[in-house]
């Protein structure tokens, strides 16, 4: 009788390397490579106490697509916290981290509200263009209520045209006083009367 070769043992994967705690990925986001840096930043994904430190660190990552990682990131741990973290964003020199800082702040909605007040209160009037453009694009049942108050009160009048400019998309009925109102605030400004009429046009006012 011939001998039966022995059967062989079933091959199995390798084992995964163990998952690398906080500590670990906190120090490979300051990795000189930039792949390590971008595997780092999707791994902090797991720990939601990570929004924090991604927010800190995309104010002085200096690659594109490791920035690209950090704001996906951000938008899935999504919170209070990485709210507060992305705000300060918002005063940045560097125009693409002020752009993806509102990117990312449009995908928090309920975060940012809490904000919001004092966002187009702020003694910057940059800051304030930069939060109605925000607004104009946050899918918040109030932005088009928060973009008619700015229209209402609001004494610059780049802020103002940024504001006429949302409310000619978002806009609705109760939109429509505080631009035909705006004209008579502005009256030096031509170009505000005609942006204005524009505007509640589109929202279907005359």
């Amino acid at each position: 009788m011939g001998l039966k070769k022995p059967t062989a043992p079933p091959k199995t994967e390798p084992e995964a390397p163990p998952h690398a705690d906080l500590a670990g990925l906190k120090a490979a986001l300051a990795a000189p490579g930039a792949s390590e840096r971008r595997r780092a930043a999707r791994e902090l994904g797991a720990f939601p106490e990570a929004g924090p430190l991604l927010c800190a660190h995309l104010a002085r990552e200096p690659a594109a697509s490791v920035r690209a990682v950090i704001l996906t990131t951000l938008i899935r741990l999504k919170s209070p916290a990485v709210v507060e973290g992305l705000l300060p964003l918002l005063r940045s020199e560097d125009s693409a981290l002020r752009n993806a800082a509102i990117e990312a702040l449009q995908e928090m909605p309920m975060e940012v509200e809490p904000h919001v007040a004092d966002l187009l209160a702020d003694p910057d009037s940059d800051v304030r263009i930069l939060a109605v453009n925000m607004l104009s694009l946050l899918p918040h049942p109030k932005a088009p209520d928060w973009l008619a108050e700015v229209v209402a009160r609001e004494a610059h009048i780049n802020v103002c045209a940024a504001a006429v400019d949302g409310l000619a998309e978002i806009g609705n009925e109760r939109a429509i006083a505080p631009l035909q109102a705006l004209a008579a605030r502005f009256p030096e400004v031509p170009f505000i009367r005609f942006a204005a009429g524009a505007a509640i046009r589109r929202i279907g006012g005359a």
